[in-house]
Parts: structure tokens; sequence; C-alpha cells
């Protein structure tokens, strides 16, 4: 007698968007963030893709290395961020206004609870929903505005993104 086959259990939607995240992330060119996003829109269309990387024609951190900045948080601790590139967020973001996709109503998928400069841009385009794989270890202020903005956030695993803070 066969053994019963275990019937094949295709993933949802949110599963299947946020599992695009670590492909798209690996073009990115920073080695202190490589991070995805995919901006999805009504039918379950795929909009635009985002990585961590340098405006286009500029030298990107695995080539030239970091331009770092100090950043003071509201609690008084510095930290180190590189600035040379735009968040995946962001990229997704500016690649819709290059192409003239409208993104009011559409859902964005994140490797984390974007920061406060992401979630500002957000915002201001109107997408309504964000779907984040884990917590930023900065992520107060922008869960705070996506709630008063009235951006449905939903963060499927609780814990926060570890990565290189170099």
């Amino acid at each position: 007698m066969d053994e019963a086959k275990e019937k094949y259990v295709r993933p949802g939607w949110d599963e299947y968007f946020l599992n695009l995240l670590e492909p798209i992330a690996r073009r990115g060119s920073c080695d202190r963030g490589r991070s995805g996003s995919v901006i999805v829109g009504p039918g379950h269309t795929i909009i635009a893709t985002g990585y961590v990387g340098a405006p286009p024609g500029q030298p990107h951190c695995d080539d030239v290395g970091h331009l770092m900045r100090t950043v003071i948080d509201e609690n008084g601790n510095q930290s180190q961020h590189c600035v040379r590139t735009l968040h995946a967020e962001e990229n997704a973001i500016l690649q819709c206004a290059k192409d003239g996709i409208k993104v009011e109503g559409a859902t964005i998928y994140c490797k984390m609870v974007p920061c406060y400069n992401c979630a500002m841009r957000i915002v201001r385009v109107g997408i309504k929903k964000v779907v984040a794989q884990k917590r930023y270890h900065a992520d107060g202020l922008s869960l705070k505005l996506f709630k008063d903005a009235g951006v449905e956030l939903a963060v499927i695993d609780n814990s926060v993104e570890s990565y290189d803070k170099q």
C-alpha cells in the first residue's frame, strides 16, 4: 500500500511576496543592509521592486566603501548610518514615480518595518498596507506614523531584524 502523499499547500499572498524579498535584496550594493521590497497593487499585481543601492551612475558601497553619518535618536543614542544608498522601499517608490505608476492604495512588502524616512514616503504616496518580515531596531516613530496615518501594518515575526551596523 502506498503512503498517502502529502497535499501541496500553496503559499498565501503575504508569504508569496515576502519570499521574493531575499532574491531582490541580493541585487543590493551595500553590505550593511541588503534589503528588498515589493509594491503590490490590486489583483495581487507586482507594481515595482526595490533594493538598497546608490542612485544610478553613483558609486556603490561595495565598490568604494560606506558614506557614514552619525545619527542621534530621540533618546540621545548615537549610531552610524551609511547614507550612500537609497533604501529598498525608497527605490521601489521612486521607480513608480519615474514610470508614472500610481501606488495609492497599494501594499508594500519589506524585510523589516521601514525606517521613519521611508515610512513618511509610504504615507505620502498613499500606500495603505505595510507587511514586514521583522521589526526594525528604531521603528518607534514609524509605528506611530503608520497608526496616525491609518496605514495598516502587519509584522510577521515580532523579533528585531539583525544586520551589520558597523
